[in-house]
């Protein structure tokens, strides 16, 4: 189970494997999936072959050997008996927006950190979503909510909400989300929610045309935030929240990651090798977006450089607070 509802429950790190648990498997920070365990089946990779049934009953967080490895005669993309491993993880709201299917673009952890602290989610909030497109943030808002506030999430399209079901019954969070099919844009949210939302988040093509039904469905002082990937789509949604909301602010989060390893780095060019500065240059050139810096230190080298596939600009957020009556 993705989250914890039941306080008296061990978390899912602490428990063992079973049948039917979904573990994400690790191969590197760029490498991973999620998958069902079932008895007799395998799973096969660059580093061999894994079976299902010799990961029942182990713990989360363990180191597993491919079914070459375990036998002594290693795997292929492994070394010796040191080789032919994965990791299998619990599953987590972060881990879960690096391994679902896409079916649509997707907030990524740092969009989705920030919607979350500017909502000022906490445990018992209700929120609204739309659209429910690949239930990235989806999940996140469930942990922030559990175990007993409610995320109601839409989508028009009939097949992507009937596939975002599924993930979630199969991430335990049924109790938590709901899914609906409609089009929030022309029908506006259901009044069954009127004044009951604590927060509401719109993924939306056409977002100023569902923020006069979000301002009646939030309590007062809720939190609206609404995701736009172009900046026209802002300006848009802004004049429509002037008339119900104050504190308008867009923010655009910008993330770079870096890696850091002894020796040379694997794929360096002789450019970003040439590119290095010593230690002590280090937070000049970082300022100056150098692009590799090789360290010496006590005869080793450490090299660091911006990841090639960290990713940056997904869209532009904008909150705004619902204007308290008579203000």
């Amino acid at each position: 189970m993705m989250v914890p509802l039941d306080p008296s429950s061990k978390p899912t790190s602490q428990r063992r494997i079973a049948e039917g648990d979904t573990v994400v498997v690790y191969e590197r920070h760029d490498a991973m999936r999620a998958v069902a365990v079932r008895p007799g089946a395998v799973l096969q990779n660059r580093f061999g072959v894994f079976r299902h049934d010799d990961w029942i009953g182990r713990p989360f967080g363990c180191k597993v050997h491919s079914a070459a490895s375990a036998g002594g005669g290693g795997a292929r993309g492994g070394k010796g008996k040191g080789g032919g491993f994965v990791h299998l993880l619990a599953p987590t709201p972060e881990l879960w927006t690096l391994v679902l299917s896409h079916r649509t673009q997707i907030l990524y952890l740092a969009d989705i950190s920030l919607v979350v602290s500017y909502l000022e989610l906490v445990p018992g909030c209700v929120v609204l979503e739309s659209g429910t497109g690949s239930g990235s943030l989806t999940t996140s808002l469930a942990r922030a909510v559990a175990p007993h506030g409610r995320v109601c999430t839409f989508d028009f399209h009939d097949q992507r909400a009937a596939s975002a079901r599924e993930d979630f019954e199969r991430n335990g969070l049924t109790s938590i989300i709901t899914v609906a099919v409609r089009d929030i844009q022309g029908q506006g949210f259901p009044e069954e929610h009127t004044g009951a939302a604590d927060a509401v988040f719109l993924d939306l093509p056409q977002p100023w045309l569902a923020i006069p039904s979000a301002g009646t469905m939030l309590k007062q002082d809720g939190v609206l935030c609404s995701f736009s990937p172009c900046i026209e789509q802002v300006q848009r949604a802004c004049e429509a929240m002037r008339s119900c909301f104050t504190d308008i602010r867009t923010f655009e989060i910008l993330l770079r990651t870096y890696e850091v390893r002894e020796g040379g780095l694997k794929g360096a060019t002789t450019n970003e090798e040439s590119n290095a500065v010593p230690l002590a240059q280090k937070k000049r050139k970082l300022l100056a977006a150098a692009e590799t810096l090789d360290v010496k230190q006590n005869s080793s080298s450490v090299m660091v450089r911006p990841c090639s596939t960290a990713r940056g600009h997904t869209g532009y957020l904008t909150f705004a607070r619902l204007r308290v009556h008579g203000n």
